[in-house]
């Protein structure tokens, strides 16, 4: 199993980035938090990995955080959840705001992330209760997501937020509808901090 991944970044995007390791270059899929804390293109990187095999491919899933990673091989045991609705769930909500919704059974916050249909979501707080009350007591319920500065221009940075939010599942309405939301409480924000900000407000 490949546990972890340490080389250049190439190339990054809300869900995916391409790493040169001594000249092999690996495509890795990410969680929007794991993104919003990676460096900027041709800086050195270091991610967690779970390794996935199938018939028909061969998956990398790259976290900043051990307990991201922890977080995401939990999810992926409970029934009717895969490693993308596994990462699906990482980037629609942070860890703590996940584990919140678990202890509190807030299935319908739940929902509101692409991919999450009721039942998974009733699932979800069925089977990770108990055993996310361990991985709290093991990791925290640390929020992985961290502050990222520099500037960039509000209509680039806009355009950016909404096609992050296409990519990670949501609708058009729904992602213009956040990030101009987003906009109004943080109008020269980074297209990572219209993001965030999007997606707390759907949450």
């Amino acid at each position: 199993m490949i546990a972890r991944i340490s080389g250049i970044l190439l190339h990054k995007q809300p869900d995916q980035i391409v790493v040169d390791v001594h000249g092999v270059a690996y495509d890795i899929e990410i969680s929007f938090n794991s993104y919003c804390q990676l460096a900027d293109e041709g800086q050195s990187v270091v991610l967690h990995t779970h390794f996935v095999i199938r018939e028909d491919a061969q998956l990398l899933f790259g976290f900043a955080q051990l307990e991201e990673r922890s977080l995401f091989r939990m999810l992926i045991k409970v029934n009717g959840v895969g490693p993308k609705l596994g990462l699906a769930i990482l980037s629609g909500m942070d860890a703590q705001t996940f584990s919140q919704c678990i202890q509190n059974q807030d299935a319908a916050t739940l929902v509101k992330i692409p991919g999450v249909g009721k039942k998974t979501a009733e699932r979800l707080v069925l089977e990770l209760r108990d055993k996310l009350a361990l991985w709290q007591s093991d990791h925290g319920a640390s929020n992985v997501a961290t502050d990222i500065s520099t500037g960039m221009l509000v209509g680039t940075a806009q355009s950016e937020a909404e096609s992050a939010l296409l990519t990670l599942g949501y609708k058009p309405v729904q992602a213009t509808k956040a990030v101009a939301a987003a906009l109004r409480t943080s109008p020269e924000g980074r297209s990572e901090d219209l993001i965030r900000l999007a997606l707390k407000g759907m949450i």
